[in-house]
């Protein structure tokens, strides 16, 4: 059962000595039994209280990590229902499954085309994380077969699919070295998938269709020493495993409840109409899948997958900002127009992007609005005529020009006059409001 804060606090040094970055023993633990904080944070404590306080500081969902070769897909450790609470930490995984039933060749083909696939999203690469591989054959050669020819082509981590500890057993000896997600343990033989998990460092995925099944299964597999775990509730319905990922979440979090304190994988493949996979697997990244594996792969789905779960698992408290600065669009020279944006990412990408793709050159000044857009940063006074000016004097953008003039957003045509007492040597203009419109402006009025 959790402790309180103070519970945990009459079993802490009460030095106050603040080596936990908190001004008091109180203070820390008060966050510790919010699980705001990790118990390791305070270096006096002795072991028995450690021993007494590693319920009060483990992390309500637990951290599960894949590796391979470099790579690693973590999941869990989640403290919140809702990001604007405070912010999502591990993204869910995204994974494509391979049937050992295909050729290599085929597995291969399949593999390359998403392995290779990247895509630049606000200054940021986004990427599938591994592939999951299915004993649909139900023999251990194919499935070894398509494990190597996944491996042929890529070294991401793995998710294996089997409930025969045979077959398993045949694929986690091609990856020794690795930590892959072992799925298919449920009530018949969760014993000997458990052992295969401690023997190869695996972490192991339970599967069963009501939450008392799930519960039942990770208590046993935990007793038996099998302590990365995650959940397969085996619900394909949309409103189905909307309600069991809400259930286990909330049990998790707001209950504490241990056996469900899990990380959740989905498998929106399984729906009986393939349209349906893109929709659940949103689904799935936003209610609260750890890891999610699909059956097909096309940049025109996976896509918006990607900047779906890149903007849901962005810190609302932190926006995404670029460096202030001077850019430079198109080789531009003495002669090219002067810009200016704030450092919200999505704002300088829109400018910088449409600019760029017109071929016509330019210099961008962006500056320091603390991660907001332009109207967001003028209301709150954090692009104003002092600001813009500040940096166009701190980047010595009047030594790169021949022209001294500068294009303000339309949206903050206001503050053009007084940009002109800021900068009264340089020539004020007022460009469009949207940036799809910056090339026709500049070809025509500059």
């Amino acid at each position: 059962m959790a402790l309180s804060g103070i519970q945990i606090y009459k079993l802490l040094p009460q030095t106050n000595c603040k080596d936990c970055g908190f001004p008091t023993c109180l203070a820390f633990a008060m966050k510790l039994a919010a699980k705001q904080v990790e118990l390791a944070a305070c270096p006096h404590v002795g072991d028995d209280a450690k021993a007494q306080l590693s319920e009060a500081s483990e992390p309500p969902v637990r951290l599960v990590s894949l590796k391979s070769n470099g790579y690693e897909v973590k999941a869990g450790n989640e403290v919140v229902l809702f990001r604007h609470e405070k912010t999502f930490y591990n993204k869910p995984g995204l994974f494509i499954r391979l049937r050992d039933t295909e050729s290599p060749d085929e597995i291969k083909t399949r593999v390359a085309a998403a392995d290779g696939y990247k895509v630049i999203y606000v200054g940021r690469e986004l990427a599938l994380d591994g592939f999951a591989v299915e004993a649909a054959s139900r023999t251990p050669a194919a499935f070894s077969a398509a494990i190597n020819a996944v491996r042929q082509i890529s070294h991401r981590p793995l998710i294996l699919i089997s409930r025969d500890p045979a077959i398993m057993a045949a694929g986690l000896r091609l990856v020794d070295g690795e930590r892959p997600l072992m799925v298919g343990a449920d009530a018949a033989n969760w014993q000997a998938m458990g052992d295969l998990a401690k023997q190869h460092g695996a972490a192991l995925a339970v599967t069963a269709d009501t939450l008392d099944g799930l519960a039942d299964l990770t208590v046993k597999l935990k007793d038996l020493g099998v302590q990365d775990l995650v959940l397969d509730p085996t619900a394909q319905r949309l409103g189905a495993s909307l309600a069991l990922n809400t259930q286990i979440r909330r049990l998790a979090l707001r209950k504490n409840f241990r056996p469900l304190g899990y990380p959740v994988i989905a498998f929106p493949g399984d729906a009986d109409e393939p349209a349906q996979e893109s929709i659940l697997a949103a689904h799935a990244i936003a209610k609260y899948a750890g890891f999610i594996v699909l059956d097909h792969f096309a940049p025109e789905t996976a896509y918006p997958l990607l900047v779906l779960r890149e903007n849901i698992f962005t810190d609302p408290q932190k926006p995404i900002q670029v460096q202030p600065g001077v850019y430079e669009i198109n080789n531009p020279n003495a002669d090219s127009p002067v810009l200016v944006t704030t450092n919200f990412s999505i704002t300088y990408f829109s400018v910088a992007n449409e600019v760029e793709s017109s071929g016509l050159p330019a210099w961008l000044v962006v500056t320091d609005a603390e991660g907001m857009s332009v109207l967001t940063a003028w209301a709150a006074g954090k692009f104003d005529a002092e600001r813009i000016a500040k940096a166009i004097k701190t980047f010595n953008v009047a030594d790169k020009v021949s022209v001294k003039r500068v294009v303000l957003p339309g949206h903050v045509a206001v503050l053009s006059g007084e940009l002109e007492n800021e900068l009264p040597d340089w020539e004020i203009r007022v460009g469009p409001r949207e940036a799809v419109d910056l090339p026709a402006f500049i070809k025509q009025s500059l």
